[in-house]
This record gives C-alpha cells, structure tokens and sequence, in this order.
C-alpha cells in the first residue's frame, strides 16, 4: 500500500487530499493548528474579508464570490441550454480568451473529451489555424473579464472580418459569436453594438478564481460538456469550506503554507493519470497569481509525469492530482508525491481556491490582486506605438540568433550551459516560447532537458499566455528567476482589422516588452530567435540536450 494512502487524509465529497498532515506536522509549527486557532476555516468560509490584512479588505470584499458561485451559476443552466440547442449546427467551439478565461474551461474540455479550440495566442500561425476551420459551423466566445484583453479584441476582430469576407451579413456573423464578460464591461457595450449573445459573468469573482462561472461554463456546455455535474461536485464539497477537520481545502493550503514558509517554496504539479486532464495549467495561473508578489510566492512548475525531472529538489513540494481512486491505483501514479489530491473536478476548482486563499493568510500576501501584470501591457502598448528597438544578435548559429550578455558563451550549448549555472542555489530558470503552441509544440521539450542539466526547478509557458499567468510571479514573486525566450521569424503575417499592426508585430511587442520588464529588474535574459522555426526547434533540443553532459 502506497504510504500516502497509509496515512491519514482529509476528505469531503468523493475528494480526498493525502499526506498534507505529514507536510505540515514537519515544519517547526502547524500552519493547520494556527489557522484553526484564529479560526480561519470558518472565517473564510463566511466571506470574511478581513483575513488578509486591512491593505486588502477591500479587493477580498469584492473578490470573495468564488465562495458560492457554483449556487449563483445554476442560474446560467437553462440559457446555456436554449444556447446550445440554438447553435447545435455550430459544433466547432473557438474559445478567445486569456488566462482565467480560458484554462479553466480548457481542463473542462480536456477532462470530460469534448472539442475546444483555445485561441489564446497571438501567434499568426496560430490563429490563421483556427480560423482555416469551417466558418459555418464556427460559434466563437468571446471571453474577457475587464473586456480590454488586447489578444481577446484581436480575435475578435479577425473572425469578424472572417465571416465578413466569406459573405455573411454583419446579422449572419453576429450569430456565430457569444461574449462572457462582466456587466458594465467595455466588452459588454461592444457586444451590444456588434448584436450578439452576451453572458454576464459573476462580478464578484476574479478572474482566476472564476472556474465555476460564465468563464468556465459557456464555452465547456456549447462544446458539450456536462456542466451541472460540476457544479454538484462543487456543491457537495462546499459543506467541508468551514471545518476544522475533513476539510480538503484546509488541509492543502496548510501544506502549501507550510512547506513555503520553511524553505520549499517550488510545487511541482503533476497528473496521476486517473482522470483529471491538464489541471496543472489551471492551478498554475492560481498559485503564481494569487502569491508571487512583495517579493515572496509559491512557484509553480507544471511537469510531464511523476517521474519527469524537476519533481524533486530540496526546495519543491510535489502535488500530484487525479480523479476519484479506486481499487489498486496510487496517488502520484506511481511517483513519490509529497501531498496527493483526487477526486471529482468540480470539488478539485473549489478545493484548490480556498486551499490558495488560505496559503495567502499565511504568507500574508492578498491572493485576489495582481499587482505587476500590467507592466508588460504597459510596455507592449509603448512599443506598438512607436518603432521597434533594433537588436543585433550577439552570434548566429544554424537557424539561431543568440541574443545574450557579452560575458556568454559564443556557442549554442556554451550559452545554454551558463544560463544554467547561474541559476543558484534558489533559483528557477522560466522558459518563454513566443511561438505557436500546435506547429511548434515540440520546443515544450526543453523544460525536461534542460530541468535534468540543471538539477533546479524549470518552468515553461507558452507567450503570450504566461502574462495572464506566472508572469505576476516572475516580477513580483522571489527575484531568483532566470528566463529563457524563445521568439520565431513570422512567413505569413496576419492584420489585425481594425488596427495599426499585425498579429506578428503584437506578438513581437510582446515579447519585447515583458523582456524590459525582467531586464529592468536585472534578472538574467537570454533570447534565442529561430529564423525557421522547424530546424531552429531541432537545433535547441540538441543543444539542451548537451548541456547535460
């Protein structure tokens, strides 16, 4: 029998969370046993805004609706399905959304096998993927809490004009959209103007925290999903959110909590294989959001499978998840987990919300702001509006240009090799690819090679995508962090109707502009420019893989 499922777990509701108690008994003092003597769990449950300091009562008083909103949503059902019944020969669901707005339904989708197509890119390949789609039977949501997602109105300006160009009146294209924002959004008012379906999302609920909502059930139900059954999961383990004991929520953001607080502030997250699909992604944005900020966080590093390198290290908390277990499977499928999560994915959002929320009383960081996000926005908009800076690489190697510090390497692995040995003790290297997710998915192997050549934690995020995500935590979390860019040349460019630039000089702007929010910081920056991106792709892994010997 696997030692975690020896042990003693706190569950509620079919979800069950194994080995917290260990992690946390083995700090100097429980963070469970002074939660529950404050009376924290309670208090969290009632929506007491107060827990996180009086600097952030008023974001948590308006943010706490994360609390109850699967109650709330059961008000969407019988929209949604009307909705789906009206657009039922519109079977090809493009979900155009960032961050919050498009992880969560994505784990819905994945989880459950139904068809989601997730546009969260600015990649020109990339997105004239998706739109090579059939148009007629395309139905796009459009998906933005704050309804000014520079990505999110680049989409929807180039659908738009797609099924304008393939002869559909301004009616006609109206039906293939539905928008998901908050009321009063600038979104909204477009929305209203354009003539299509918009759905109110719950405005008392963040964007990271808002799963549950309009964000995660929209675009999960047109696509197929069986949403109500998510909402029960959530339903049923919400009687847990106020106890002491048998309460998952509690018991994870305690061993969270814990084990930052005493040195192991990196948690690998990684599936079991029995039945959650992808939930690293969701939980991701979560933990890297909500606590990498005032200059401390949780990092979270996504990892392939339980034995994949960066799982362990004396300063990362591994977290494995799943489904419900049943007879002969074991936590961690396999691996060593420190802390095992299973159960139902609706219980998992909630779980993992409030254990989130809880890990911020202790780290004493409000869990509901996003303090450094805008920075790279700000630098974006800078540089689209005026001309781009030249660079000279420092040497060309295949199809790579070498963008590094004088003081690097002259050779691809060479540089590669001092990347990593300057990470530290404490430190974490951040691989940044600003390339297309589908045709350039294989550049995702780095974070393995290079993981294992390091002995530290690796993270990889694809751009611009990771902005809505551990982008908060690489500039306000621990300043340990090394990155590693990935940019690509662009050979078809795509316009953004409307606008005075393209989606391949975005996507550049982007990349450039969060490079000057982590070099303004001093923080190690290594960019590597593939002028063909296959051969340039090829040309990285081997090096990575070199640099291991």
């Amino acid at each position: 029998m696997s030692d975690l499922l020896a042990g003693p777990a706190d569950a509620a509701a079919g979800l069950a969370v194994y080995g917290a108690d260990a992690v946390d008994r083995s700090a100097p003092a429980s963070a469970r046993d002074a939660l529950v003597t404050r009376g924290v769990p309670a208090a969290l449950a009632a929506k007491d805004p107060t827990l996180w300091g009086p600097e952030a009562e008023a974001t948590a008083k308006a943010r706490l609706g994360w609390l109850d909103t699967h109650l709330r949503s059961r008000e969407l059902l019988p929209q949604l399905a009307e909705l789906t019944a009206e657009l039922e020969d519109l079977d090809h669901v493009v979900l155009a959304g960032m961050g919050g707005s498009s992880l969560a339904p994505e784990v819905i989708a994945r989880t459950l096998g139904r068809p989601l197509t997730v546009l969260d890119s600015t990649d020109p390949g990339q997105v004239r993927a998706a739109l090579a789609d059939p148009l007629e039977r395309t139905v796009v949501v459009i998906s933005s809490k704050s309804g000014s997602t520079v990505e999110t109105d680049s989409h929807r300006r180039v659908y738009w004009q797609a099924f304008l160009d393939a002869g559909m009146t301004e009616a006609e294209a109206a039906r293939h959209f539905v928008v998901v924002t908050d009321p009063g959004s600038p979104l909204a008012e477009t929305a209203a103007e354009m003539g299509v379906v918009t759905i109110f999302a719950d405005p008392e609920v963040g964007g990271r925290y808002s799963a549950l909502t309009a964000f995660g059930l929209v675009p999960a139900a047109l696509a197929g999903a069986e949403v109500t059954e998510l909402l029960d999961e959530a339903e049923a383990l919400s009687g847990s959110l106020g106890r002491d004991r048998d309460n998952p929520g509690l018991a994870l953001g305690a061993a969270l909590a814990a084990a930052a607080t005493t040195g192991r502030d990196k948690v690998a997250l990684v599936g079991d294989g029995t039945g959650i699909d992808g939930l690293g992604d969701w939980a991701e944005q979560l933990l890297a959001e909500s606590t990498g900020k005032a200059g401390v966080g949780i990092l979270p590093v996504v990892v392939e499978s339980p034995r994949a390198p960066g799982t362990a290290g004396p300063d990362v908390l591994t977290v494995s998840y799943g489904g419900a277990l049943t007879a002969g499977d074991v936590p961690g499928g396999g691996g060593s987990p420190d802390v095992a999560v299973n159960g139902p994915l609706g219980a998992h959002f909630l779980t993992w919300e409030y254990a989130i929320a809880i890990a911020g009383v202790v780290l004493g960081v409000d869990p509901f702001d996003q303090p450094n996000v805008t920075e790279s926005k700000e630098n974006t908009a800078r540089i689209l509006a005026s001309a781009p800076p030249a660079e000279t690489p420092s040497f060309v190697e295949g199809a790579v240009e070498v963008y590094a510090p004088a003081a690097a390497p002259g050779d691809l692995a060479g540089v590669l090799r001092w990347l990593l040995d300057g990470l530290g003790d404490d430190g974490y290297l951040a691989v940044l690819a600003y390339l297309d997710r589908q045709a350039d998915a294989a550049v995702a192997g780095l974070r393995p090679l290079l993981a294992e050549a390091a002995g530290r934690p690796v993270t990889f995020g694809w751009g611009p995508r990771f902005l809505h995500s551990t982008g908060q935590y690489h500039k306000g979390g621990p300043q340990v962090g090394s990155f590693l860019q990935v940019t690509g040349a662009v050979t078809e460019d795509l316009p953004v109707p409307g606008r005075p630039y393209t989606f391949g000089e975005l996507q550049a702007a982007q990349a450039a502009g969060d490079r000057q929010a982590l070099a303004g910081r001093e923080r190690p920056v290594l960019r590597l420019h593939l002028t063909e991106r296959a051969a340039g792709v090829a040309q990285l892994l081997d090096a990575a893989g070199r640099t291991r010997t």
